[in-house]
């Protein structure tokens, strides 16, 4: 069992649902020293690759791509969720829909801040059907930049989105793969890596 595993199972709280909440230390208060680990394990797993930018959606997977550019010495841009007056000129913007609010957000990020030349690190904090993804691959092949690869956080492997990122061919690295949650029992079942 890895660190994330070790901390999912200490403080993570299972749902009906298949809702895993870790919001103690992940996606609402957030354990920097853990997102430490987290970003120097991603820059393991991702070494060599030529990443120059790493991007995420907002808000969750925000802090961890931060501390994991941090180790990649790149800027984070990250997708938004909705047009405000501060974002000027062209965008590239996709249609993404949350497993979490269970809506359609349409994601934006400015042509300013992505584009040919661009080698990109995707990072969030969950992968569950894989939409927020596919929303942001998009947004990269609108810039004519380059996917070098994709870190989570968590996987929910029970849910179709790795299978479907892992299909396109592109490099998925999950730091903890959950294979099964009991809300009765608490119990949470992690896939072997």
């Amino acid at each position: 069992m890895n660190f994330l595993e070790e901390r999912i199972v200490k403080d993570g709280i299972v749902k009906e649902g298949n809702v895993l909440k870790v919001d103690s230390f992940l996606n609402h208060q957030m354990d920097i020293a853990l997102f430490e680990q987290m970003g120097e394990e991603f820059k393991k797993r991702f070494e060599g690759c030529n990443i120059n930018k790493i991007l995420t959606i907002e808000a969750s997977g925000i802090g961890i791509a931060c501390i994991v550019a941090k180790y990649f010495n790149a800027p984070v841009v990250f997708a938004k969720k909705s047009k405000s007056i501060n974002i000027e000129g062209e965008m590239y913007c996709a249609d993404v829909e949350s497993f979490t609010h269970k809506n359609v957000n349409q994601v934006i990020v400015s042509k300013k801040f992505l584009g040919p030349e661009d080698h990109v690190l995707i990072i969030d904090d969950f992968l569950a059907n894989g939409c927020a993804l596919q929303g942001l691959i998009s947004i990269v092949n609108q810039a004519g930049g380059t996917v070098e690869g994709i870190g989570i956080a968590i996987e929910k492997g029970f849910q179709v989105g790795g299978r479907i990122i892992r299909n396109l061919g592109i490099k998925l690295e999950s730091l903890a793969i959950v294979d099964g949650m009991d809300a009765a029992t608490g119990t949470i079942t992690f896939r072997e890596q």
